[in-house]
């Protein structure tokens, strides 16, 4: 058998069981393309609601909007569900569209490699098994790796340290003295669920957080009957969907005047709220931000500022200078002591190789850490790259829209499954974006990119992880319904077609490759 007559084991292998990999099978099943299996380190689908199971995870985004349209639910318990209830929904997902034969379970990818000869990838595994598909989809999430703090001496701590990404439920929190370093969207949820059980809390603050009253409750009665209304679910979606379009998308792509003008006056009834939160003046003063709203990702909770209300709890702002077998030292020369060192740093989004987390090799030995690193992130609508033929992600560089994650997955799901199936309709076997459409949307971004105010004076001091180490903001500076028409309906021949023989060819400029 000659190498171009080389079968693969799949025609397509996705990489994630999260809601990433579900959407994508989905999509793939819409289209026809029924030869895939999703494969995933973890024992169950889920994702990051699987992973994450740290005291508090919640959604922070209203159930209704964070779902599927096609699989809207009334069953939520609360308008923020818990993690629980994510993982459960995506199960149910799984057996509701057929995927639970799809499954490969307990296998970690470790590599993927394109065969230009055979026109296939070559993913291997920790088991040693290499598995072989036509094409291949990275639906790995952005909540991959977490993220532990680089502080001197941390792995010295004599006591119990725990990345909330990775909670160990063997370690008791009663009557123990505990630190929490971060204060972002997870450090919300997990201080007010603990505090009550801890000895005493002390919260590591390096830069405070917007945070804005969480309007949650229990659903029942009335709300239970709305939600379990299709028409009237589904207008409240909507409703919810057009405020997110002109909270979040207006600000990303509104004109300039405008959106500072909202932000500012936004910010107003904002902190006047964060301050009534809290008693003491001065420690009130440390927990409003500085920088204006939206240049990092905001938050919502009832209890955590009014937390620092109490005796047992301490806000420390002081910089951690290292950490010894006893605690946390700040450059005060205090020494915090704790028994147990919580680390809600969050997750390596932009640093070389973290998604995905293991070499992707493409056309002439690329390597997409090295294009990234070398040439700046970037993706035709997120989901394609040149130089890496029949490979698809499902959240890459200018693909997601702030607002809900869910309909990024609908978008990019539908986009890659449209050029596959477009693939086998002209009796080919390879395709690949040309680097002319991928270079045009990266500029097109670039462009619009010019005029966001993350890159003014007002987010001065956020620490922002929304730009990453090339300066750029690799969020889709669009609106959600550009983002949604655009995937649906890109010019298909923006894709090269061809089989191995005669396989398109883009050429990828890179500065060092593997």
């Amino acid at each position: 058998m000659t190498t171009q007559q080389q079968r693969a084991d799949h025609e397509v292998v996705v990489v994630g069981a999260g809601f990433g990999g579900i959407g994508a099978g989905i999509a793939l099943q819409r289209k026809g393309i029924h030869d895939f299996v999703i494969v995933d380190k973890w024992d169950r689908v889920g994702g990051t609601w699987h992973a994450n199971t740290y005291p508090g995870v919640a959604v922070d985004i209203p159930s209704f909007i964070y779902s599927f349209s096609y699989e809207q639910r009334g069953d939520w318990s609360r308008v923020f569900a818990p993690g629980d209830e994510l993982r459960d929904y995506a199960d149910s997902m799984v057996d509701k569209y057929g995927l639970r034969r799809k499954l490969v379970l307990n296998t970690t990818i470790t590599g993927a490699e394109y065969d230009e000869d055979g026109g296939l990838w070559r993913l291997r595994t920790d088991s040693g098994r290499t598995l072989t598909a036509r094409f291949v989809v990275m639906a790995i999430g952005g909540l991959e790796r977490p993220k532990m703090p680089e502080i001197p001496g941390l792995q010295d701590f004599g006591g119990s340290l725990i990345h909330t990404a990775l909670w160990n439920h063997d370690v008791a929190l009663t009557g123990k003295r505990v630190a929490v370093i971060g204060t972002g969207a997870t450090a919300l949820q997990l201080v007010p669920a603990i505090v009550d059980e801890v000895e005493h809390l002390t919260v590591f603050q390096r830069t405070p957080i917007w945070v804005f009253p969480k309007r949650d409750a229990a659903v029942r009665g009335w709300g239970r009957t709305v939600l379990e209304t299709p028409w009237l679910r589904s207008g409240i979606r909507l409703v919810g969907t057009v405020a997110t379009e002109i909270g979040m998308g207006g600000m990303v792509v509104g004109p300039g005047w405008l959106t500072d003008t909202g932000r500012r006056l936004a910010e107003i009834p904002a902190r006047r709220w964060m301050r009534s939160q809290v008693h003491d003046p001065v420690l009130r003063e440390k927990l409003i931000p500085r920088y204006g709203l939206g240049c990092k990702r905001p938050s919502m909770s009832n209890e955590y500022l009014s937390t620092f209300n109490r005796d047992d709890v301490d806000l420390v702002t002081d910089s951690i200078v290292r950490v010894d077998q006893r605690g946390v030292i700040t450059v005060d020369g205090v020494r915090h002591d704790v028994d147990v060192l919580i680390c809600a740093t969050g997750f390596k989004l932009w640093e070389k190789d973290s998604i995905p987390p293991f070499p992707v090799i493409g056309r002439e030995r690329t390597s997409l850490a090295d294009f990234w690193d070398t040439q700046r992130f970037q993706a035709y609508h997120g989901v394609s790259v040149p130089g890496f033929p029949n490979m698809f992600t499902i959240t890459g560089p200018y693909g997601f829209v702030l607002g809900s994650y869910i309909w990024m997955i609908e978008a990019t799901a539908a986009h890659l499954s449209r050029a596959i199936a477009e693939t086998k309709r002209r009796g080919e076997t390879v395709c690949e974006i040309s680097r002319s459409a991928h270079d045009e949307y990266f500029a097109k971004c670039l462009r619009r990119q010019e005029k966001n105010f993350l890159f003014t004076s007002a987010c001065d001091g956020s620490n922002t992880y929304y730009i990453n180490s090339h300066g750029d903001s690799p969020f889709r500076p669009s609106t959600h319904g550009e983002m949604y028409w655009q995937n649906r309906h890109y010019n298909l021949d923006d894709y090269r077609y061809g089989t191995p023989a005669r396989a398109p060819h883009t050429t990828t400029v890179l500065e060092e490759s593997i």
